[in-house]
């Protein structure tokens, strides 16, 4: 079959009489020929636009990735060096460590999805950006596939879920030195202004909590469906496939009968 590849278009095929070449007419032979390049053409042009859409796939990836990780990195970094702490309030042991604890990793998991998409994307911009339909084998995205998913999850769903965290965390050391900057007063204060910090507080809680759910559902929803698209859109490039192979078949027949 490959040696059919090599002969040329316009050549007579072996075995066929001169008579029917000669008059400008196509034989049956010459026919099938035909059909089978223009298929196996078609076909490689098919995969070449399948690892083009994976190599803007994997670009728009690492885009919104470095985007989000700078922007939330860059956030919780101002929200630590800005926070003032009440030197006469004694905050909770627990608190402090928390917010230290999920600040730095907050940061660090930032960064490293940074990392990858500031070591990945030059590479791959490099070879967006050549018109040539043969060059989309020099891109780095089939090998790095896994670091590239690795970074846009730390970005979006990990990164995002720890930046909620910080949110809370931050909420709770404001507003809990509230009470402790009033004027003591002969009078005993309301319940209301007594705890009125540890209420604002709590209220952050509150709120964030069911967003947090949301944001997991939603999570595994998307992931959910997008993997479904994925598996879907295999199977239709199989039954392609499959429609492919049975037509060459059919044409390596009708070659063998001939």
């Amino acid at each position: 079959m490959s040696s059919e590849l090599n002969v040329p278009m316009g050549s007579p095929a072996p075995g066929v009489s001169e008579r029917t070449t000669d008059g400008g007419g196509m034989d049956y032979r010459d026919w099938v020929r035909r059909s089978y390049l223009e298929l196996v053409s078609s076909n490689h042009h098919s995969v070449q636009a399948l690892s083009w859409r994976k190599l803007y796939l994997s670009r728009a990836k690492l885009k919104a990735s470095s985007r989000t990780s700078a922007l939330l990195s860059g956030f919780a970094m101002v929200a630590m060096v800005e926070v003032q702490l009440e030197m006469q309030y004694s905050y909770p042991r627990v608190l402090l460590i928390a917010f230290s604890v999920c600040t730095t990793v907050l940061v660090a998991v930032h960064l490293f999805a940074l990392l990858i998409s500031t070591c990945i994307l030059p590479n791959v911009e490099a070879v967006s950006n050549i018109h040539n339909l043969n060059s989309v084998s020099e891109s780095p995205h089939e090998r790095m596939h896994y670091y590239i998913e690795l970074a846009w999850g730390f970005s979006t769903a990990l990164g995002i879920l720890l930046f909620l965290a910080e949110v809370v965390l931050l909420c709770w050391i404001k507003f809990l030195p509230v009470d402790s900057k009033k004027p003591l007063s002969t009078a005993s204060p309301p319940v209301e202004q007594q705890y009125s910090g540890w209420q604002a507080a709590l209220a952050s809680t509150i709120i964030m909590v069911p967003v947090g759910v949301i944001f997991v559902v939603f999570t595994i929803h998307f992931y959910r469906s997008l993997v479904r698209h994925k598996t879907e859109r295999h199977h239709q490039e199989i039954e392609e496939l499959h429609k492919i192979k049975v037509q060459l078949d059919g044409q390596e027949r009708g070659l063998q009968t001939v």
